[in-house]
Formats: C-alpha cells, sequence, structure tokens
C-alpha cells in the first residue's frame, strides 16, 4: 500500500509541474502461527485426482493451529500464511492419517451384534473398547455370518494434496 506524504509545485514560465513525494506506508498482512484460530477453504484430493472433501460449498474450516484439532501436515500447511494467500501442498501419509495397519482389521460375528441392526459394507461405526476411548471403525465384509470391520481411517496410506486458501485470522 502506498501513500502519498506531500506534493510540490513547482512553477517553471508557463509549465507547472506538481511533484509527489511518495511515502511508504507499507502494513506487514499477519502471518497465521500456532495459537491462532483461522478459518480456512480446502479441497483435498487423492493422488489420482479425486477430491474426497472440499469446504468450497459450505463455511470455511474454523480451527487453531498448533492443538492437533487436524492433521499435522495440514496445520504446518497453514502455519506461515496470510489472510487471502493460497497454497496447493501434498501432504505425506504420515503426516495425515498414519500408514495402513493390517492390525487394525478384524473379524466379529453377527451373533454380537443387536439382530435389528442393519449392517452394509461400507458402513461407518462407533465401537466401544472396554477400558478404552470409542473408536470409528468401517464394515468392509459381509461373509455369512463373520463381519469384517477395519479401524484404520478412510484415508490411512494415502498421501493427501490440499489446495488452501487461508480466509482469516479470527484470533
Amino acid at each position: 500500500m502506498f501513500a502519498f506524504t506531500a506534493a510540490e509545485l513547482v512553477e517553471c514560465g508557463s509549465l507547472k509541474k506538481l511533484t509527489f513525494t511518495l511515502g511508504t506506508h507499507l502494513t506487514k498482512m499477519p502471518q497465521a502461527k500456532s495459537g491462532d484460530t483461522v478459518r480456512v477453504h480446502y479441497t483435498g484430493t487423492l493422488n489420482n485426482g479425486q477430491v474426497f472433501d472440499s469446504s468450497k460449498d459450505r463455511a470455511p474450516l474454523e480451527f487453531t493451529l498448533g492443538t492437533g484439532m487436524v492433521i499435522a501436515g495440514f496445520d504446518a500447511a497453514v502455519t506461515g500464511l496470510e489472510p487471502g494467500e493460497t497454497v496447493t501442498k501434498t501432504i505425506p501419509m504420515d503426516e495425515a492419517y498414519g500408514a495402513y495397519n493390517p492390525e487394525m482389521v478384524g473379524d466379529i460375528e453377527k451373533a454380537n451384534i443387536p439382530a435389528d441392526f442393519e449392517l452394509e459394507v461400507g458402513q461407518r461405526l462407533e465401537m466401544q473398547v472396554p477400558g478404552k476411548a470409542s473408536m470409528s471403525v468401517t464394515i468392509t465384509d459381509i461373509n455369512g455370518e463373520i463381519v469384517t470391520l477395519d479401524g484404520n481411517h478412510p484415508l490411512a496410506g494415502q498421501d493427501l494434496t490440499f489446495e488452501l486458501e487461508l480466509v482469516e485470522i479470527v484470533g
């Protein structure tokens, strides 16, 4: 941003010359940093270009940087941005949802699931593990009386690319 700080009129016969002094009134845009609450628009894509999530048709995502509210790579990609700035970052799986862990897959007999509960492959369920927090699982197979549950995040094992726009730093 520029500001004219002074003007001088110089007359040279019939010629009039107006000279402006250009002062610099530059304001550095704030950069997002740990502890800031920010609003971000994003579009996430897989390596094959498939969009898996986007905020473009809804309100921007609001979160506080450095608090673990979003995956580590997303947090790092937003840190240092200025409001209005856009960036595209590929986040490796270890900074996203981690590697796919085959030990997080297990079978359960249908008899252990309430009879009135309709099961479908692809369905997400909350599972309570005794003495631990609940976890999300996905039904990946139904074979007779056996239901296969996968406790991995659906995006585990994948690098993720995000197009990010820092809409604003809220505080």
